[in-house]
């Protein structure tokens, strides 16, 4: 019996962008009802993932590849910290305020203090992630990774207005919020772009303390931690948080290290 002639082609490698959805729904199917008010942020950013692939799918990216790896990799940060809230473990101080937030705050707010712990603390780390030392001396490259991740923002300014939709079909919404809906979803769109500049900065800073040692980065890392947490209060006040937020920002800035400090 003549055998089948033999593929070297090798096995197609699995999406990682397919297995983090597949995580996210096992998570919403298993979110235990003390965390219910959870499933706002975990739905808001399962869909958000879902244009982020069809946009890798469309050609959107100079470097699909990369995305797709960078993007499973953000998303794993999160998931990393909303399992160890689920086990009894300790999660990063930004998302232990964005857990343990009041479940009566409405679903809005949950989403935007997922947002502020997931793109002011993990997305540095998640680039750093995936662009190695090596590629930082590679001006092109890290042009090309630049402009890729800008081209995200394109992603989640046209998600702003359906994710809208969907909190509005689960919270009830004040006259005001109503006739502020427009504004609301310019001034989403714009400090969505603001954080992310300022998410390239700190990772240019994370990347030249990771150069330094562990000690340095892990120092520097704890100072993006306490400025990441600090946003929160924003986001607990009252009124139009997105307003608000809008005018003072919703990024956060690294400082310049702290120079060393001489010997006696």
């Amino acid at each position: 019996m003549q055998e089948p002639p033999h593929d070297p082609s090798p096995p197609a490698r699995p999406d990682p962008i397919d297995a983090v959805l597949a995580d996210m729904q096992d998570r919403l199917d298993a979110m235990p009802p003390e965390l219910s008010s959870q499933r706002a942020f975990l739905g808001t950013y399962r869909r958000t993932t879902l244009a982020v692939e069809k946009a890798i799918r469309d050609g959107v990216f100079e470097d699909p590849a990369w995305v797709a790896v960078w993007d499973a990799a953000f998303a794993r940060l999160y998931l990393d910290a909303l399992d160890a809230r689920l086990s009894g473990g300790l999660a990063p101080r930004p998302w232990r305020l964005a857990f343990d937030a009041p479940s009566g705050l409405p679903p809005l707010r949950h989403v935007l203090l997922g947002i502020n712990a997931h793109i002011n603390y993990d997305l540095p780390q998640a680039l750093l992630a995936v662009i190695s030392d090596e590629d930082f001396l590679d001006p092109t490259l890290l042009d090309r990774r630049h402009r890729d991740h800008e081209r995200i923002d394109g992603v989640l300014a046209a998600r702003v207005a359906a994710e809208d939709d969907e909190l509005s079909a689960v919270s009830a919404r004040s006259l005001l919020d109503r006739v502020l809906q427009p504004l609301n979803h310019r001034a989403s769109q714009r400090f969505l772009r603001e954080a992310r500049i300022k998410v390239w900065h700190n990772t240019r800073e994370l990347q030249q303390a990771r150069l330094a040692g562990p000690g340095a980065y892990a120092a520097r890392l704890a100072e993006l931690e306490v400025l990441s947490a600090a946003r929160l209060a924003d986001l607990t006040a009252p009124g139009q948080v997105l307003l608000r937020l809008a005018v003072a920002g919703f990024g956060v800035l690294l400082p310049p290290p702290a120079e060393p400090t001489p010997p006696d």
